[in-house]
């Protein structure tokens, strides 16, 4: 049996994240209908990463197993025809058949976007998280620098998770300034749940001077999700791109 390969964007608004859920509408689910519409077989899509509830991606990245001996392109076209229109391929791959989205993946990158300003945003209202007043982007760089090598990260990991394993290796967490917004950029091998969030939004709470550049030094230490600071919204996070090795 084939093994496809799909890099996808969706604007996560309107969606329960990607995992497939009871009575709710999820990324999945919407990709997994428009697979048995084309095909008309049933599949499971395995995700390499499983965005929370109205994150956004622009190159999410899935893989499914199908009878179907069709070229790669005819998927992307296919399935683009029939997706909603905040879902959409970008490409389609045949794979070896050991190839699995989550598992082989060796580094994610993601994007956080701020708009620190007055004035609040309205083009962009649901791809960025509007603060009211202006950021320290140097001590918020100098505190996103604490975080980088292989750490234990449980101080900033969501509830509800039976991940066994903290350890990630944060190769890069940038804090950029583009025009009026603030970006943050952070590439990982692996990602605990809500972990790009929760460091977003305690490197924030250093740009509003809540906090010094050093204590993140201590939140780390602490292994305790309460040391850390808030959970920045959902709506400003974006999966950028996913690597696989050779």
């Amino acid at each position: 049996m084939p093994t496809v390969k799909l890099v996808l964007e969706y604007d996560g608004t309107c969606y329960a994240g990607w995992q497939r859920q009871p009575d709710r509408l999820t990324i999945q689910e919407a990709i997994e209908r428009a697979i048995q519409q084309v095909s008309q077989a049933e599949v499971s899509i395995v995700g390499a990463g499983r965005t929370d509830s109205g994150v956004h991606a622009r190159g999410q990245v899935a893989s499914f197993r199908t009878e179907l001996d069709w070229p790669a392109p005819n998927w992307m076209r296919a399935l683009n025809a029939v997706l909603p229109k905040d879902i959409a391929v970008l490409s389609s791959t045949i794979m070896a058949d050991r190839f699995h989205a989550q598992h082989d993946a060796r580094g994610k990158l993601y994007t956080y976007r701020i708009l620190p300003r007055s004035t609040r945003p309205t083009i962009d209202r649901a791809f960025v998280w509007h603060i009211f007043k202006p950021l320290d982007e140097s001590a918020m760089q100098q505190a996103a620098s604490t975080l980088l090598g292989s750490q234990d990260f449980s101080s900033f990991e969501g509830s509800l998770t039976d991940n066994d394993n903290p350890i990630c290796h944060l190769q890069r967490l940038a804090v950029l300034r583009q025009g009026e917004e603030i970006r943050i950029e952070a590439y990982a091998d692996r990602f605990l749940k809500h972990m790009v969030r929760a460091i977003v939004g305690t490197v924030v709470e250093v740009g509003l001077g809540k906090r010094t550049p050093d204590n993140l030094i201590e939140v780390l230490r602490a292994q305790d999700r309460s040391a850390a600071g808030q959970t920045a919204p959902a709506h400003g996070l974006c999966l950028m791109r996913v690597d696989y090795g050779e």
